[in-house]
């Protein structure tokens, strides 16, 4: 090789690496302080966690002892309680257009509720897991376990994908989601780490390690919002507390 070829190969493979690094943005940890906890039924394998109107809404898992319920902020108390058949695992949980839909494993259903928790109608999960699920208001975002969230619409078919990746890899085991100004915060199954994420890239644009929370018997799974006060709350399967987290460095 000659010496002008060498140093024309040399310049196309720095461009091709300078691309190829602009292509994704590379994602900051951010901190993260506990503001507040609160009690948490230990017993409850939470696979969906939610706010609205004053209360918690929860999906809880296992066979033999689903549940979807009503909780209260304040002492953990369980208000409402509707058990699903014996044989349906519940996972993701998710409040849109004024019903709640919920998620099972791999029974394939997703049950539709009113806001009183009237069951409505039961769906087919398009998808071959039902992981995660949450709303922007106007579609509905599912996780299936691996590095992809479908975008589903009222009928709950398919209309489009999104490529979940940090640093430019793929992020596998998205599990409980939550839509939180305007970006979704997705829970890794068996992490201690919540990633941040563009739905109009599928970029993780932050992420934050929650590893000094006090753990329960299980994994972190679980995040609720408030948009009025913007509270966050965590909370895991099988743990005793909801911890109130305040986070810096994100708008």
């Amino acid at each position: 090789m000659t010496p002008s070829l060498f140093i024309l190969c040399l310049t196309l493979w720095c461009q091709v690496c300078i691309a190829r690094s602009q292509q994704f943005h590379h994602a900051p940890k951010l901190t993260s302080t506990i503001i507040s906890n609160l009690p948490h039924d230990e017993r409850a394998f939470t696979q969906g966690f939610l706010y609205s109107e004053g209360v918690f809404y929860e999906s809880t898992g296992l066979y033999s002892s689903s549940s979807f319920r009503k909780v209260r902020v304040a002492d953990g108390v369980v208000l409402e309680i509707k058990p699903l058949p014996r044989s349906d695992f519940g996972e993701g949980l998710a409040l849109h257009k004024d019903s709640f839909y919920q998620l099972t494993w791999r029974e394939k259903k997703i049950y539709s509720y009113s806001k009183n928790m009237t069951l409505q109608r039961t769906f087919t999960n398009p998808l071959r897991e039902g992981w995660g699920l949450t709303s922007n208001g106007t579609q509905l975002f599912l996780s299936d376990g691996s590095s992809t969230i479908s975008i589903l619409n009222d009928n709950l078919e398919v209309l489009s994908q999104i490529q979940v990746t940090k640093n430019g890899a793929p992020v596998p085991r998205l599990n409980e989601l939550e839509f939180i100004d305007g970006n979704i915060w997705a829970n890794i199954w068996y992490s201690d780490e919540i990633v941040i994420i563009d739905p109009q890239t599928g970029q993780v644009k932050f992420f934050l390690e929650l590893s000094h929370l006090p753990r329960g018997s299980d994994v972190l799974n679980g995040i609720a919002y408030d948009p009025d006060t913007k509270r966050i709350w965590v909370t895991g399967k099988l743990w005793p507390q909801i911890f109130q987290i305040q986070v810096e460095g994100i708008n």
